[in-house]
């Protein structure tokens, strides 16, 4: 095998393969990319069992021919070789190395046969659609933060992307939740969706599927079935596995009669948050919300440290309530909120807060109080 391929090409391809591969494997095969040299292309595989990427690049072959190298050792290697350089593989079937050279580099890579390399069959995939890479990117966007990270609840560690509604009122939407907050963000249900499995996507595949989407101008083609998805985006295959459990009920945790209506400029409220909360402790990290008439005072109270409160200018007509929000799940939503103005409709101290745009752009989120 001999590939001539260009440093910047082979560079963007191998830093998508690195991220997939584990560091810690008890499996050799599994640390190594799968290199394989046809006609005018090179073509790149990286498995963990669990999520596979595949990857093409145009090159120069002559021979072709295929092997697997370490995957975290070959992108290291690429990465600090001169800027616009050509790099040239060679293999030879009698010998288990790859040599890489650039320039005046040399270097050589202990190889692992091809056959030994996994493949994640994909199976049948029963349904296939299409969505713009900005609305990909959105919906993902909004709702990451909350995947939970506590594995033993595994069926909360992903993304929930389901339909809702019926007929014209259609949706796709996306929800992720920890038990502490929840983020549901939809989109107008895309052709072909329409009778798609619920399926919950691994916060490692969320991740990855987000660093890819490079190109807003580009369409990703989505393919899934009950226990497998597949984005293709560009040139690259991303193929995973779905978490195998079932998602909750979460639509019991969305408040409906919540009455009392706060509406703040969104800017303010979230610099607010984030001075007040300077002087909270890492394990309480609680902001008290007191609401008066057309008044907010924010206030933290930490007694190591000392006391902070600042007040503001609210819409707010209802009875007085005081509140206690964890400061850092407040500043994550906020983050998420579009609009110069946000929208908290409260219920009592104990029960949860729907939060959102004023004007609603398809996201909505919950979250669970904190005694104060």
């Amino acid at each position: 095998m001999k590939v001539t391929v260009e440093r910047a090409e082979l560079l963007k391809s191998l830093s998508h393969m690195h991220r997939v591969v584990e560091r810690r494997n008890t499996i050799p095969i599994l640390a190594n990319v799968l290199v394989r040299a046809e006609k005018s292309a090179l073509h790149l595989k990286a498995t963990d069992l669990d999520l596979e990427v595949i990857e093409t690049v145009a090159a120069e072959v002559s021979p072709g021919g295929a092997t697997t190298v370490p995957a975290h050792m070959f992108y290291e290697i690429v990465r600090k070789l001169p800027e616009g350089s050509q790099v040239v593989l060679e293999a030879s079937g009698d010998r288990a190395v790859l040599s890489i050279r650039a320039g005046r580099s040399r270097f050589t890579l202990q190889t692992l046969p091809e056959s030994d390399f996994p493949d994640l069959a994909a199976g049948d995939m029963t349904h296939k659609f299409k969505l713009p890479a900005a609305d990909l990117k959105r919906l993902i966007d909004k709702t990451q933060f909350a995947i939970s990270t506590e594995e033993t609840r595994y069926y909360l560690n992903g993304i929930y992307l389901h339909t809702a509604g019926t007929g014209k009122s259609a949706r796709l939407r996306a929800v992720a939740t920890d038990g502490h907050r929840l983020a549901q963000f939809e989109l107008a249900l895309p052709s072909g969706a329409a009778s798609m499995p619920g399926v919950i996507i691994p916060r490692k595949t969320v991740g990855e599927v987000q660093r890819l989407i490079e190109d807003s101008e580009a369409e990703i083609e989505i393919q899934l079935s009950q226990a497998k998805i597949r984005f293709n985006v560009g040139d690259v295959v991303l193929t995973s596995k779905l978490i195998d459990g079932t998602f909750p009920d979460y639509a019991r945790v969305i408040p409906t009669g919540n009455d009392k209506e706060l509406t703040v400029t969104k800017k303010d409220f979230e610099a607010a948050v984030d001075r007040v909360s300077t002087v909270s402790s890492e394990r309480g990290r609680a902001v008290k919300l007191s609401l008066t008439g057309g008044r907010l005072v924010l206030s933290v109270t930490n007694p190591d440290s000392g006391s902070a409160t600042e007040e503001l200018e609210v819409e707010y007509g209802s009875d007085p309530i005081d509140i206690g929000f964890n400061s850092r799940y407040l500043l994550d939503i906020a983050a998420q909120l579009d609009g110069e103005v946000a929208l908290l409709k409260l219920a009592d101290p104990g029960s949860p807060t729907l939060i959102q745009d004023k004007e609603s752009n398809g996201a909505l989120y919950v979250l669970m109080p904190m005694r104060v």
